[in-house]
């Protein structure tokens, strides 16, 4: 039977909470997107997050976020090991198969990490208390054990499955639109619970941002005023196998309310808009959508207030030497 760190650590101390957080999650983020990934979560789950595994109330869908690699649904919570097998000794699969997966990141100080020989032995001990047949490779069903804050966390485990990655490559491509996972983020930042939203991207481009929000069942839907990106837009969406209205023809046209918009400011580095077009963009998003998330390549704070806005999160996201400025807004 495999050693229990917590009986070895300060934290085993940790008195046992009143009310359990019904998901244990991790994540993980590059140097360059530690701001993004920040205010994404923020967003996502309406909470500071500031360590790489967490509890929360709130239920969310891993694969949603570019950043999120698990969540542990919890069943069981422990203060030590022995606690977690004398219940899962309850389980019993019937004629499904099952897998368990003790997850790699916790928040054990560093003399009390379990190594990978260590997770494997305590996987072995739960799988052998469940009734059923277990099967590493194509398990019906997936437990994961988690450790946080002094106690133990056992539940069905969810995987980031990344299916996001193949909308990468698009058949029709612009080299200053938004990469995919940056796309990705802003989405849920703009809409993090989609039940009942309708949303807009009035300035789509090529419609990265649209096949995103798409492929999470986001109501959207794009125009812009340039024809041939209009093409560029539905070609991609059509690419993926999604359906969503992309129309010709300027912000100022559009008479429909949306609760949620996301605009790629045009930049008047690679193109010919003037401030005074920049700002009215900016104005008739505030007519027509309730939130919005405003991406630019500078802080555009003087023009956001003035159109009425007030920024009430905000984040930078880097790529080598060049920055996107997030802003949200109501």
């Amino acid at each position: 039977m495999s050693t229990d760190p917590y009986k070895e650590s300060a934290q085993a101390q940790s008195p046992q909470p009143q009310n359990p957080p019904a998901y244990i999650y991790t994540y993980a983020n590059t140097e360059d997107e530690a701001s993004l990934c920040a205010m994404e979560l923020r967003c996502l789950f309406g909470q500071r997050v500031t360590d790489d595994i967490f509890a929360s109330t709130t239920c969310v869908e891993v694969s949603r976020s570019p950043f999120l690699k698990e969540r542990v649904d919890v069943i069981y919570t422990g203060n030590t090991l022995e606690e977690i097998y004398t219940q899962t000794e309850q389980i019993d699969v019937g004629d499904s198969t099952f897998k368990v997966i003790c997850v790699k990141i916790s928040d054990l100080p560093p003399g009390a990490r379990i190594d990978y020989d260590g997770r494997r032995a305590i996987e072995r001990e739960i799988g052998l208390r469940i009734h059923g047949e277990a099967d590493v490779k194509r398990p019906d069903i997936v437990y994961g054990l988690a450790a946080l804050g002094g106690r133990w966390y056992f539940g069905i485990y969810h995987k980031n499955d990344a299916t996001w990655l193949r909308q990468m490559q698009k058949p029709r491509s612009y080299s200053i639109a938004l990469s995919t996972r940056v796309a990705r983020a802003a989405v849920n930042m703009a809409v993090p619970d989609p039940l009942g939203v309708k949303a807009i991207d009035p300035c789509c481009g090529i419609g990265t941002v649209m096949v995103e929000a798409l492929s999470m069942g986001i109501d959207m839907v794009g125009r812009d005023i340039n024809p041939l990106i209009v093409a560029g837009a539905r070609a991609n969406i059509a690419h993926f196998g999604f359906t969503a209205e992309v129309t010709l023809g300027d912000i100022a046209d559009i008479e429909e309310h949306y609760d949620a918009a996301i605009v790629d400011m045009p930049y008047n580095l690679y193109s010919s808009i003037t401030p005074e077009e920049q700002f009215a963009i900016l104005d008739h998003t505030r007519r027509i959508a309730d939130r919005v998330l405003i991406v630019a390549i500078e802080a555009v704070d003087e023009m956001i207030h003035r159109a009425g806005f007030e920024i009430v999160d905000r984040c930078v996201a880097k790529k080598g030497s060049f920055s996107r400025h997030l802003m949200l807004c109501i």
